[in-house]
């Protein structure tokens, strides 16, 4: 057995799924090209998989056949080597809170940088970007999870933030029915008074929309604590934002909601 293929071997025995470039060659004290070589015949034999520079990824028999493990076990040595914070949040979150119209079709995570999105075999992850001054207010340990998986855990949204990162990404988390379906499936498990310091973080218009779908999913507790962030809005902003209404008179006649400031300018449909 090569010398790569050793470590990765006893990294796997030592309970350890990763390794990095600079880890790799301290130890073996292989160059940079030899090690990308050696890692590369590993890539070929379905041994190892590489979702960014400097960061491979050790693949048990198991985890071979869809390329990769589940994401949640890895997503945060991957972003550490990267030097960044982050949480698993959308549809993934969702669904580990219990939403269980949603399948977690892929594996959502809001960072404070712009990065790619990565395919690695079968498992797609994206990326969500959020300004770094809002994403150090909104990723507190009080709104946050830990998802456990064979290998730790993974820093997951509380069902708090998760439901404002699903109205705050509408498009990505299934559009204005997507995000109603997992309002009023996790919404009765919020904590009013976290999801109002929570919100705080927010713009004032996902705010309204979280408002609006939580009231009428029927959790009203839950709605009445954003009641007040609300309030201070001056002027209506339009529920569904991917909904133009091109026509001044249509916008007219379209019902607005004085309490959430919202021109209702689609139809909110939940399944049974």
């Amino acid at each position: 057995m090569r010398p790569l293929e050793s470590f990765a071997e006893q990294k796997l025995a030592d309970g350890v799924g990763f390794f990095t470039s600079e880890e790799a060659r301290g130890v073996l004290g292989l160059s940079e090209a030899a090690l990308a070589a050696a890692a590369l015949r590993l890539i070929k034999k379905n041994k190892l998989a590489h979702p960014r520079r400097g960061f491979y990824l050790i693949l048990r028999p198991e985890d071979r056949s869809a390329g990769a493990p589940d994401p949640a076990q890895w997503i945060g040595p991957l972003l550490q080597h990267q030097g960044l914070d982050y949480r698993v949040s959308l549809f993934r979150a969702a669904a580990w809170h219990g939403a269980s119209h949603q399948a977690a079709m892929v594996f959502q995570v809001v960072v404070p940088r712009q990065l790619r999105d990565l395919n690695v075999g079968r498992h797609r992850l994206e990326f969500l970007f959020q300004t770094n001054r809002v994403f150090s207010a909104a990723n507190q340990p009080e709104f946050l999870d830990r998802l456990k998986t064979p290998a730790g855990y993974a820093q997951v949204a509380g069902v708090e933030l998760t439901l404002l990162d699903c109205t705050r990404y509408l498009h990505d988390a299934g559009g204005l029915n997507g995000v109603a379906q997992v309002t009023k499936d996790i919404g009765g498990k919020v904590d009013p008074s976290c999801l109002a310091r929570a919100a705080l973080v927010y713009e004032g218009s996902v705010v309204r929309r979280l408002g609006y779908l939580l009231e009428l999913a029927g959790h009203t507790e839950a709605a009445n604590a954003l009641a007040a962030q609300a309030s201070k809005a001056k002027t209506f902003v339009p529920l569904d934002p991917a909904v133009k209404l091109l026509i001044p008179a249509l916008a007219e006649e379209a019902e607005k909601i004085a309490r959430w400031k919202l021109l209702i300018n689609d139809t909110v449909e939940f399944d049974t």
